[in-house]
Protein backbone atom coordinates (compact mmCIF):
# COMPACT_ATOMS: atom_id res chain seq x y z
CA UNK A 1 0.00 0.00 0.00
CA UNK A 2 1.04 3.51 -0.64
CA UNK A 3 1.52 6.75 1.69
CA UNK A 4 -1.99 7.77 0.28
CA UNK A 5 -3.82 4.31 0.47
CA UNK A 6 -2.86 4.41 4.26
CA UNK A 7 -3.96 7.61 4.82
CA UNK A 8 -6.93 6.78 3.35
CA UNK A 9 -7.62 4.10 5.40
CA UNK A 10 -6.46 5.55 8.67
CA UNK A 11 -9.18 8.44 7.71
CA UNK A 12 -11.67 5.58 7.26
CA UNK A 13 -10.72 3.85 10.46
CA UNK A 14 -11.24 7.52 12.26
CA UNK A 15 -14.77 7.86 10.87
CA UNK A 16 -15.92 4.99 11.54
CA UNK A 17 -14.81 4.63 15.06
CA UNK A 18 -16.72 8.60 15.71
CA UNK A 19 -19.56 7.53 14.08
CA UNK A 20 -20.41 5.01 16.21
CA UNK A 21 -19.45 6.47 19.30
CA UNK A 22 -21.24 10.02 18.77
CA UNK A 23 -24.10 8.51 17.41
CA UNK A 24 -24.23 5.86 20.26
CA UNK A 25 -24.01 8.42 22.50
CA UNK A 26 -27.40 10.54 20.92
CA UNK A 27 -29.11 7.33 20.95
CA UNK A 28 -28.40 6.69 24.95
CA UNK A 29 -29.19 10.16 25.18
CA UNK A 30 -33.04 9.73 23.28
CA UNK A 31 -33.29 6.30 26.16
CA UNK A 32 -32.52 8.22 29.04
CA UNK A 33 -34.26 11.16 28.45
CA UNK A 34 -38.13 11.35 28.49
CA UNK A 35 -38.22 15.31 27.51
CA UNK A 36 -36.62 14.46 24.63
CA UNK A 37 -38.82 11.44 23.44
CA UNK A 38 -41.87 13.43 23.50
CA UNK A 39 -40.43 16.47 21.51
CA UNK A 40 -41.38 15.42 17.56
CA UNK A 41 -38.17 16.20 15.97
CA UNK A 42 -36.54 13.73 18.38
CA UNK A 43 -38.13 11.49 16.33
CA UNK A 44 -36.00 12.61 13.06
CA UNK A 45 -33.23 12.62 15.04
CA UNK A 46 -33.36 9.01 15.49
CA UNK A 47 -34.23 8.02 12.21
CA UNK A 48 -30.38 9.72 11.46
CA UNK A 49 -29.26 8.54 13.92
CA UNK A 50 -30.45 5.41 13.00
CA UNK A 51 -28.87 5.55 9.16
CA UNK A 52 -25.58 7.23 10.41
CA UNK A 53 -25.10 3.93 12.74
CA UNK A 54 -25.69 1.46 10.03
CA UNK A 55 -23.87 3.25 7.58
CA UNK A 56 -20.60 3.00 10.19
CA UNK A 57 -21.42 -0.55 10.71
CA UNK A 58 -22.23 -1.78 7.03
CA UNK A 59 -20.47 0.52 4.30
CA UNK A 60 -17.76 2.06 5.92
CA UNK A 61 -16.12 -1.20 6.82
CA UNK A 62 -16.51 -2.45 3.25
CA UNK A 63 -14.90 0.82 1.90
CA UNK A 64 -11.72 -0.10 4.03
CA UNK A 65 -11.48 -3.32 3.58
CA UNK A 66 -11.42 -2.11 -0.47
CA UNK A 67 -8.98 0.42 -0.41
CA UNK A 68 -6.39 -2.10 1.67
CA UNK A 69 -7.04 -5.43 -0.62
CA UNK A 70 -8.04 -2.66 -3.48
CA UNK A 71 -10.71 -5.13 -4.96
CA UNK A 72 -14.58 -6.37 -4.19
CA UNK A 73 -14.64 -7.37 -0.19
CA UNK A 74 -16.86 -10.33 0.23
CA UNK A 75 -18.89 -12.13 -2.43
CA UNK A 76 -21.43 -10.39 -4.92
CA UNK A 77 -24.14 -10.98 -2.54
CA UNK A 78 -22.57 -9.16 0.63
CA UNK A 79 -21.71 -6.13 -1.98
CA UNK A 80 -25.05 -6.04 -3.72
CA UNK A 81 -26.72 -5.80 0.13
CA UNK A 82 -24.14 -3.17 1.44
CA UNK A 83 -24.50 -1.10 -1.69
CA UNK A 84 -28.57 -1.39 -1.61
CA UNK A 85 -28.23 -0.24 2.02
CA UNK A 86 -25.28 2.66 1.09
CA UNK A 87 -27.46 3.96 -1.45
CA UNK A 88 -30.64 3.55 1.29
CA UNK A 89 -28.84 5.36 4.11
CA UNK A 90 -27.62 7.83 2.11
CA UNK A 91 -30.93 9.46 0.94
CA UNK A 92 -32.50 8.73 4.19
CA UNK A 93 -30.02 10.58 6.05
CA UNK A 94 -30.46 13.44 3.51
CA UNK A 95 -34.10 13.20 3.69
CA UNK A 96 -34.27 12.95 7.51
CA UNK A 97 -32.23 16.65 7.21
CA UNK A 98 -34.80 18.52 5.39
CA UNK A 99 -37.12 17.28 7.65
CA UNK A 100 -35.82 18.56 10.63
CA UNK A 101 -35.47 21.99 8.63
CA UNK A 102 -39.08 21.49 8.03
CA UNK A 103 -39.91 21.31 11.46
CA UNK A 104 -37.48 24.09 13.03
CA UNK A 105 -39.39 26.24 9.95
CA UNK A 106 -42.84 25.60 11.10
CA UNK A 107 -41.71 25.87 14.87
CA UNK A 108 -40.62 29.55 14.24
CA UNK A 109 -42.44 30.68 11.50
CA UNK A 110 -45.65 29.71 13.07
CA UNK A 111 -45.07 29.00 16.64
CA UNK A 112 -48.69 29.48 17.53
CA UNK A 113 -49.95 26.48 14.99
CA UNK A 114 -46.33 24.34 15.62
CA UNK A 115 -48.13 21.98 17.91
CA UNK A 116 -51.20 20.94 15.40
CA UNK A 117 -49.30 21.12 12.05
CA UNK A 118 -46.59 19.24 13.61
CA UNK A 119 -47.35 16.18 15.83
CA UNK A 120 -46.26 12.30 15.77
CA UNK A 121 -48.85 11.93 13.68
CA UNK A 122 -47.30 14.31 10.93
CA UNK A 123 -43.98 13.36 11.80
CA UNK A 124 -44.53 9.59 11.13
CA UNK A 125 -45.83 9.91 8.03
CA UNK A 126 -42.84 12.60 6.96
CA UNK A 127 -40.24 9.57 7.92
CA UNK A 128 -43.15 6.96 6.41
CA UNK A 129 -42.38 9.15 3.01
CA UNK A 130 -38.84 9.65 3.49
CA UNK A 131 -38.13 5.75 3.65
CA UNK A 132 -40.40 4.44 0.53
CA UNK A 133 -38.31 7.32 -1.20
CA UNK A 134 -34.91 6.35 -0.24
CA UNK A 135 -36.28 2.70 -0.75
CA UNK A 136 -37.48 3.22 -4.18
CA UNK A 137 -33.98 4.10 -5.94
CA UNK A 138 -32.23 1.34 -4.78
CA UNK A 139 -34.73 -1.19 -5.48
CA UNK A 140 -34.54 -0.16 -9.32
CA UNK A 141 -31.11 -0.14 -9.30
CA UNK A 142 -30.87 -3.80 -7.94
CA UNK A 143 -33.49 -4.83 -9.99
CA UNK A 144 -31.50 -3.21 -13.34
CA UNK A 145 -28.11 -4.77 -11.51
CA UNK A 146 -26.87 -1.26 -11.32
CA UNK A 147 -25.26 -2.23 -7.69
CA UNK A 148 -21.61 -3.40 -7.42
CA UNK A 149 -18.09 -2.73 -6.13
CA UNK A 150 -16.79 0.52 -7.79
CA UNK A 151 -12.92 0.72 -7.83
CA UNK A 152 -12.98 4.38 -7.97
CA UNK A 153 -14.95 4.84 -4.69
CA UNK A 154 -13.46 1.46 -3.33
CA UNK A 155 -16.76 0.39 -1.89
CA UNK A 156 -20.29 -1.00 -2.72
CA UNK A 157 -22.41 1.34 -4.58
CA UNK A 158 -24.32 2.33 -7.76
CA UNK A 159 -22.07 0.87 -10.20
CA UNK A 160 -23.19 -0.26 -14.19
CA UNK A 161 -21.01 -2.86 -15.39
CA UNK A 162 -22.84 -3.14 -18.97
CA UNK A 163 -22.11 -0.46 -21.41
CA UNK A 164 -25.37 -0.83 -23.53
CA UNK A 165 -27.38 0.48 -20.25
CA UNK A 166 -24.54 3.67 -20.17
CA UNK A 167 -27.63 6.14 -21.41
CA UNK A 168 -30.44 4.55 -19.02
CA UNK A 169 -27.86 4.76 -16.25
CA UNK A 170 -26.91 7.97 -16.51
CA UNK A 171 -30.68 9.08 -16.43
CA UNK A 172 -31.14 7.46 -13.29
CA UNK A 173 -28.19 8.91 -11.61
CA UNK A 174 -29.44 12.18 -12.45
CA UNK A 175 -32.64 11.41 -11.90
CA UNK A 176 -31.53 10.32 -8.31
CA UNK A 177 -28.96 12.90 -7.28
CA UNK A 178 -31.71 15.72 -7.99
CA UNK A 179 -34.61 14.18 -5.90
CA UNK A 180 -32.21 13.19 -2.92
CA UNK A 181 -29.53 16.11 -2.97
CA UNK A 182 -30.81 18.75 -5.05
CA UNK A 183 -34.38 18.51 -3.24
CA UNK A 184 -33.27 18.27 0.33
CA UNK A 185 -30.59 21.02 -0.36
CA UNK A 186 -33.17 23.51 -2.16
CA UNK A 187 -35.47 22.09 1.14
CA UNK A 188 -32.09 23.15 3.52
CA UNK A 189 -32.26 26.41 2.29
CA UNK A 190 -35.68 27.75 2.00
CA UNK A 191 -37.43 26.72 5.40
CA UNK A 192 -33.40 27.93 7.11
CA UNK A 193 -32.92 31.21 5.43
CA UNK A 194 -37.22 31.68 6.52
CA UNK A 195 -36.14 31.00 9.89
CA UNK A 196 -32.94 33.41 10.07
CA UNK A 197 -35.24 36.22 8.26
CA UNK A 198 -37.10 35.91 11.71
CA UNK A 199 -34.95 35.51 13.95
CA UNK A 200 -32.99 38.71 12.22
CA UNK A 201 -36.42 40.56 12.45
CA UNK A 202 -37.10 39.34 16.24
CA UNK A 203 -33.40 40.61 17.37
CA UNK A 204 -33.81 43.97 16.01
CA UNK A 205 -36.63 44.53 18.41
CA UNK A 206 -34.83 43.15 20.88
CA UNK A 207 -31.81 45.40 19.92
CA UNK A 208 -34.49 48.64 19.50
CA UNK A 209 -35.88 47.51 23.41
CA UNK A 210 -32.22 47.32 24.26
CA UNK A 211 -30.99 50.79 22.94
CA UNK A 212 -34.51 52.58 24.32
CA UNK A 213 -33.29 51.23 28.26
CA UNK A 214 -29.86 51.89 27.86
CA UNK A 215 -30.85 55.64 26.43
CA UNK A 216 -32.62 56.06 29.57
CA UNK A 217 -30.70 54.37 31.97
CA UNK A 218 -28.22 57.18 32.08
CA UNK A 219 -26.46 56.24 35.00
CA UNK A 220 -25.66 53.04 33.91
CA UNK A 221 -21.90 51.72 34.49
CA UNK A 222 -20.61 51.76 31.38
CA UNK A 223 -19.33 47.72 31.37
CA UNK A 224 -22.63 47.07 32.00
CA UNK A 225 -23.36 49.41 28.86
CA UNK A 226 -20.68 47.14 26.82
CA UNK A 227 -21.70 44.05 27.74
CA UNK A 228 -25.43 44.59 26.32
CA UNK A 229 -24.05 45.79 23.31
CA UNK A 230 -21.49 42.50 22.76
CA UNK A 231 -24.62 40.11 23.85
CA UNK A 232 -26.78 42.33 20.73
CA UNK A 233 -23.31 41.33 18.73
CA UNK A 234 -23.82 37.77 19.87
CA UNK A 235 -27.43 37.17 19.23
CA UNK A 236 -27.11 38.56 16.03
CA UNK A 237 -24.60 36.34 14.88
CA UNK A 238 -25.42 32.89 16.81
CA UNK A 239 -28.66 32.30 14.69
CA UNK A 240 -26.47 32.80 10.98
CA UNK A 241 -23.47 30.53 12.56
CA UNK A 242 -26.24 27.96 13.41
CA UNK A 243 -27.54 28.40 10.14
CA UNK A 244 -24.45 28.23 7.97
CA UNK A 245 -23.28 25.26 9.79
CA UNK A 246 -26.64 22.96 8.90
CA UNK A 247 -26.31 24.13 5.48
CA UNK A 248 -22.74 24.41 5.21
CA UNK A 249 -22.16 21.09 6.49
CA UNK A 250 -24.77 19.52 4.26
CA UNK A 251 -23.04 21.01 1.20
CA UNK A 252 -19.38 20.01 2.46
CA UNK A 253 -20.10 16.73 3.41
CA UNK A 254 -21.95 15.57 0.34
CA UNK A 255 -21.72 17.95 -2.71
CA UNK A 256 -18.04 16.87 -3.44
CA UNK A 257 -19.34 13.09 -3.85
CA UNK A 258 -22.58 13.93 -5.67
CA UNK A 259 -20.28 16.12 -8.19
CA UNK A 260 -17.83 13.49 -8.76
CA UNK A 261 -20.92 10.85 -9.88
CA UNK A 262 -22.16 13.22 -11.99
CA UNK A 263 -18.80 13.89 -13.79
CA UNK A 264 -17.71 10.35 -13.73
CA UNK A 265 -20.82 10.04 -16.17
CA UNK A 266 -18.74 11.95 -18.56
CA UNK A 267 -16.15 9.60 -20.42
CA UNK A 268 -14.26 13.09 -21.53
CA UNK A 269 -12.82 13.68 -17.65
CA UNK A 270 -10.57 11.49 -15.78
CA UNK A 271 -10.94 10.75 -12.16
CA UNK A 272 -8.37 10.09 -10.04
CA UNK A 273 -8.76 7.06 -7.78
CA UNK A 274 -7.77 9.04 -4.63
CA UNK A 275 -9.97 11.69 -5.02
CA UNK A 276 -12.70 9.20 -5.61
CA UNK A 277 -12.05 7.87 -2.07
CA UNK A 278 -11.54 11.39 -0.52
CA UNK A 279 -14.89 12.28 -2.00
CA UNK A 280 -16.59 9.07 -0.46
CA UNK A 281 -14.77 9.70 3.26
CA UNK A 282 -16.90 13.68 2.87
CA UNK A 283 -19.77 12.38 2.54
CA UNK A 284 -19.20 9.32 5.59
CA UNK A 285 -17.83 12.73 7.35
CA UNK A 286 -21.63 13.76 7.49
CA UNK A 287 -22.14 11.04 9.85
CA UNK A 288 -19.62 11.84 12.13
CA UNK A 289 -21.01 15.45 11.98
CA UNK A 290 -24.85 15.35 12.53
CA UNK A 291 -24.38 13.92 15.70
CA UNK A 292 -23.01 17.54 16.74
CA UNK A 293 -24.88 19.59 15.00
CA UNK A 294 -28.02 18.43 15.90
CA UNK A 295 -27.94 16.84 18.44
CA UNK A 296 -25.00 16.59 20.78
CA UNK A 297 -24.14 20.00 21.12
CA UNK A 298 -27.48 21.15 22.21
CA UNK A 299 -28.22 22.43 25.43
CA UNK A 300 -30.84 19.57 26.57
CA UNK A 301 -28.37 16.88 25.34
CA UNK A 302 -25.60 17.88 27.43
CA UNK A 303 -27.70 18.37 30.55
CA UNK A 304 -28.79 14.85 30.05
CA UNK A 305 -25.47 14.23 29.67
CA UNK A 306 -24.03 15.72 33.08
CA UNK A 307 -27.58 13.60 34.40
CA UNK A 308 -26.27 10.36 32.98
CA UNK A 309 -22.92 10.74 34.19
CA UNK A 310 -23.95 12.05 37.80
CA UNK A 311 -26.02 9.19 37.85
CA UNK A 312 -23.16 6.81 36.69
CA UNK A 313 -20.72 8.60 39.59
CA UNK A 314 -23.18 8.11 42.65
CA UNK A 315 -23.61 4.62 41.66
CA UNK A 316 -19.85 3.93 41.84
CA UNK A 317 -19.38 6.11 44.66
CA UNK A 318 -22.44 4.40 46.62
CA UNK A 319 -20.77 0.54 45.77
CA UNK A 320 -17.08 1.92 47.04
CA UNK A 321 -18.91 2.92 50.32
CA UNK A 322 -20.87 -0.18 50.06
CA UNK A 323 -17.27 -1.84 50.33
CA UNK A 324 -15.47 0.58 52.61
CA UNK A 325 -18.34 -0.37 54.95
CA UNK A 326 -18.25 -3.90 54.05
CA UNK A 327 -14.20 -4.01 54.60
CA UNK A 328 -14.75 -2.21 58.14
CA UNK A 329 -17.78 -4.76 59.53
CA UNK A 330 -14.99 -7.84 58.59
CA UNK A 331 -11.90 -5.68 60.54
CA UNK A 332 -13.84 -5.45 63.43
CA UNK A 333 -13.89 -8.98 64.68
CA UNK A 334 -10.14 -9.15 63.88
CA UNK A 335 -9.25 -5.84 66.10
CA UNK A 336 -11.52 -7.83 69.35
CA UNK A 337 -9.26 -11.13 68.87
Amino acid sequence: MSIWELLLAFVVVLLMLVALLANVLVLMCFLYSADIRKQVPGLFILNLTFCNLLMAVSSMPLTLAGIIYKSQPGGDQVCQVVGFLETFLTTNSMLSMAALSIDRWIAVVFPLSYHSKMRYRDAALILSYTWLHSASFPIVAASLSWVGFHHLYASCTLYNKRPEARTQFVIFTGVFHSLSFLLSLVVLCFTYLKVLKVARFHCKRIDVITMQTLVLLVDIHPSVRERCLEEQRRRRQRATKKISTFIGTFILCFAPYVITRLVELSSVVHINSHWGIISKCLAYSKAVSDPFVYSLLRHQYKKTWKDIINKILKRSSINSSALAGESHNRNIPQLNE
